[in-house]
């Protein structure tokens, strides 16, 4: 994993919070970590498809706003401050069958002091673009 070293404890600490997510249950594996870029796997399996054997369109939004919710709260400078979804949208473009994997890119278009908003990809292991989403975030005091 590549992982910025002004923030691997930070992420470390965060994922020690919760030991088990849903990220853990459809299978994320980080790739890139920093406050510029996040980005992810997730294979497509028994806990990511709709009854037809093909990648859930929900499964999906929650890779997308897993990624930009870990990419905002690593942005923030206040310990008592979190970064919650606001609102997510997501055009589902290319479906893609049981066995195979998707790689999610989360990079930021804005990052305010109240709000944030994040754009991502998410494509094959080939690059075709299967979805991609806009990830408002609300920072929040905790």
């Amino acid at each position: 994993m590549k992982i910025e070293e002004e923030i691997r404890s930070k992420f470390e600490a965060l994922l020690k919070r919760a030991p088990k997510t849903m990220g853990d249950i459809l299978g994320l594996k980080y790739l890139v970590v920093s406050r510029d870029e996040m980005k992810a796997s997730m294979p497509v399996s028994e806990n990511t498809i709709q009854p037809m054997g093909i990648l859930h369109g929900g499964a999906s939004v929650a890779l997308a706003e897993t990624l930009a919710s870990v990419g905002a709260w690593l942005n923030l400078r206040d310990e008592q401050s979190a970064a919650v979804g606001l609102e997510i949208n997501a055009n589902h473009i290319r479906p893609v069958p049981m066995g195979n994997k998707v790689i999610g890119t989360a990079r930021p278009l804005h990052r305010g002091s109240k709000t944030q908003v994040w754009e991502i990809r998410i494509e094959t292991e080939e690059g075709k673009l299967v979805s991609i989403s806009r990830c408002t975030l609300a920072v929040i005091k905790m």
